[in-house]
């Protein structure tokens, strides 16, 4: 075993933060599409606040999923892309420090919330009060008792509405804009694709999570209906981007880009097929869908700031 200590940045997480950067990149270029400007002290301190908050979200739940049983100890399956970091199981005597770095998270979000209030109109104030509050929220009851939302079945929709609707809502606001149409046409299509993680997360972690209570979609629907549930949130995302594309943005055909990572998807769904019910075989899949995921983004970003030019 390594005696080391881990570094803050593997205590929380720090390559999955990019999950909350890429729906905030979109949702100001969704703001630049309708305005024209760029609004920076908004768009960097609405980026200390998402970061903060998915830095507590990351960090409770690696302190939760120890405590309530969803990470064992002895998780084989465990890997960089499922089945939490393992902290808590190799050196539990770092509880005290993780709760801190949760916290320090919610405190570096709060500040930045704060802060943002002085460069946006005092119209927007409540509503930029309102998601935060919800988002706080949701970082630590998300696992924590005695709510468990992601315990409860409830996980798969608070992670779409997290890293989709209201992420590119507060984006959105931050440069000093009520949410209008174009705003809802792009809100989907970060929050599926941070959802096809959990769904492939969930279906490795299946027997751990079944023993600690932690009940979510795939184990309510089945793994053979999970294979399809996976189908159709990526079918949703394809055509989300075809809408933005072709019926939302003028000339919007740059954001095709953002469907070349889709040709690892026949791939990824004969694996699923052939092993949805057999979870320590789906491992190999989890980093091919994580690497669909981060092509997905990063060219979503570019095919939007293509479109802008």
């Amino acid at each position: 075993m390594n005696d080391k200590d881990p570094s803050i940045f593997q205590m929380i997480r720090a390559q999955f933060l990019i999950g909350i950067v890429i729906p905030l990149s979109i949702g100001t270029l969704t703001a630049i599409s309708i305005s024209g400007s760029f609004h920076l002290p908004g768009f960097l301190f609405v980026l200390l606040v998402g970061l903060g908050l998915h830095m507590a979200t990351n960090v409770y739940n690696d302190i939760y999923d120890t405590k309530q049983g969803a990470d064992q100890k002895m998780n084989e399956r465990r890997n960089y892309y499922s089945g939490g970091s393992g902290i808590l199981l190799q050196k539990p005597y770092l509880m005290a420090k993780m709760y801190l770095l949760a916290r320090l998270g919610l405190i570096l979000s709060f500040f930045a919330m704060i802060g943002l209030l002085f460069f946006i109109d005092h119209n927007l104030w409540l509503s930029m009060i309102v998601i935060y509050a919800i988002s706080a929220f949701l970082s630590k009851y998300y696992t924590a008792a005695p709510i468990q939302f992601g315990y409860r079945g409830f996980g798969e929709v608070l992670v779409w509405l997290s890293f989709g609707p209201i992420a590119i809502a507060l984006a959105g606001l931050s440069q000093n804009m009520m949410i209008q149409g174009i705003f809802y046409a792009v809100m989907p299509a970060t929050g599926l694709s941070t959802l096809t993680i959990l769904w492939v997360g969930q279906m490795v972690d299946l027997p751990d999570d079944r023993v600690a209570g932690k009940l979510g979609l795939v184990a309510r629907i089945g793994t053979k209906r999970a294979y399809y549930g996976y189908f159709i949130i990526q079918l949703l995302l394809m055509c989300n981007i075809l809408y933005l594309a072709f019926f939302v943005f003028t000339a919007g055909w740059p954001l095709l880009i953002a469907l070349v990572p889709f040709v690892l998807l026949p791939r990824i769904w004969s694996i699923l097929k052939e092993h949805h019910a057999h979870s320590e075989r789906l491992t190999q899949i989890t980093k091919l869908n994580s690497s669909v995921y981060i092509l997905f983004s990063f060219l979503f970003v570019l095919g939007m700031w293509l479109t802008l030019l």
